[in-house]
């Protein structure tokens, strides 16, 4: 495959404390059961960083900005997300980042 034009990944950087790990994997689970279905989701990843047990990822993969902004500007988006919210990175200027795929293999 040599590109997914029009392809949308979603960040959300998380932190918790080491007691709140299972809250945040169990947050993850739920939220994603919710989701499934959500048109124009293709699918999501729950990412720990190796060096920092309590910094983690969220990355979704999305059929394009389009979809991604119709559900972010939903009635649903802020209910189903809020078990998250309470651990967003706030160490960083924005608690997500959207990237465009450039190109895939």
């Amino acid at each position: 495959m040599s590109g997914a034009p029009g392809r949308v990944r979603v960040v959300l950087y998380l932190r918790a404390a080491e007691a709140d790990v299972p809250s945040v994997e169990e947050a993850y689970h739920r939220i994603s059961k919710d989701l499934a279905g959500t048109p124009g989701l293709l699918g999501n990843e729950l990412l720990r960083e190796v060096t920092d047990p309590g910094a983690f990822a969220v990355l979704s993969a999305w059929e394009s900005l389009a979809a991604f902004q119709k559900w972010e500007s939903g009635s649903a988006h802020r209910g189903t997300t809020s078990p998250l919210r309470q651990y967003q990175d706030g160490e960083r200027p924005r608690p997500f980042a959207l990237f465009e795929v450039a190109a895939e293999y």
